[in-house]
């Protein structure tokens, strides 16, 4: 008796450990892309609101993702658990010994994956991904200036649901001025600051159920991020309604993964996805420029790395 449970433990967790590789394949892309919408749109000048003044603001953001973050491709060769008696299991349905399968960010596929575990074989489709080449959210955001120049900024996006995934962001800032410490400054001369910030990134991809008898149905992928950024950047105002910008920056990402659904062994595949649990340091760098009217600001903002992403904002002094 002890034997046979051993056997179908190990069953269990070789299913498993496969089910690790492809949703971390699947889902590794969209936890960068969130590291960059994250970091956008926190500063737009090196100069800090006076003291107590309020600043509110409505942001758009998108995302561009480029070709090789929409698929990736898996081999039978990479999938190497095997059963006591040297059959797969999990492979790719058929006489396929190889395909191209959808990122978080690609589109359809008739790609299937057939297996046995606990001697119950099933067979499931790829997952599918939103089918965006560039994704966009709003949000709101507001700032206020304090003491000895320095500004602290928040903001907030309710869940916001685009094709099956949900996503809600919160987080926070504080930027101070360095060039108040120059022997000679003017509101007009080149100003230099740094901000740090951090945000809390939750995205929930629903898909269609991986029905797996005995095991499990698994139905979602989610995804929690805390995303720390720390950015010098420069600014400089020309005349009263023209600053152009830019900073450089680096991330760091922790996510957390789990998936959603039922069945017995639930549990045990999320508390392997902790393992996937990693930090990401990533650089960027940010380009933009504001444009001054008498009781509002318009910012555009663009950021280059493994992504490249555009910011716009529309800013109210109260």
């Amino acid at each position: 008796m002890f034997s046979v449970n051993s056997f179908a433990q190990e069953d269990v967790n070789r299913f498993v450990n496969e089910m690790l590789f492809i949703a971390d394949e699947f889902a590794t892309p969209a936890a960068e892309g969130a590291s960059y919408q994250a970091g956008a749109g926190w500063f737009t000048s090196a100069t800090a609101i006076k003291p107590w003044k309020v600043e509110v603001s409505f942001h758009g953001n998108a995302l561009f993702v480029p070709s090789n973050r929409q698929t990736f491709t898996i081999s039978n060769n990479e999938l190497q658990n095997v059963h006591e008696d040297g059959s797969a299991i999990l492979s790719l349905r058929g006489d396929e010994s190889n395909a191209v399968i959808p990122t978080a960010f690609g589109g359809e596929t008739d790609v299937y994956f057939e297996g046995n575990v606990l001697g119950q074989s099933f067979e499931f489709q790829a997952l599918e991904g939103v089918n965006k080449s560039m994704v966009a959210y709003p949000f709101v955001q507001a700032s206020v200036g304090l003491p000895h120049e320095t500004e602290f900024a928040a903001r907030f996006l309710p869940q916001l649901t685009v094709d099956g995934v949900a996503f809600t962001t919160y987080g926070a800032a504080i930027k101070h001025n360095f060039s108040q410490y120059f022997r000679f400054n003017q509101e007009e001369d080149f100003q230099a600051a740094a901000i740090i910030a951090y945000n809390k990134f939750n995205v929930e991809y629903e898909f269609p159920a991986i029905d797996i008898p005995n095991v499990a149905n698994l139905n979602l992928i989610d995804v929690n991020a805390n995303l720390w950024m720390a950015s010098v950047m420069g600014s400089k105002l020309y005349g009263d309604s023209f600053e152009v910008f830019g900073a450089l920056g680096a991330t760091n990402s922790n996510f957390h993964y789990a998936m959603g659904g039922s069945g017995p062994v639930l549990g045990q595949i999320n508390s392997a996805l902790g393992g996937l649990d990693q930090s990401q340091a990533q650089f960027k760098a940010d380009l933009g420029f504001n444009f001054y009217f008498d009781r509002f600001k318009i910012s555009t903002m663009a950021t280059a790395g493994k992504f490249f992403h555009l910011n716009a904002g529309l800013h109210f002094r109260i």
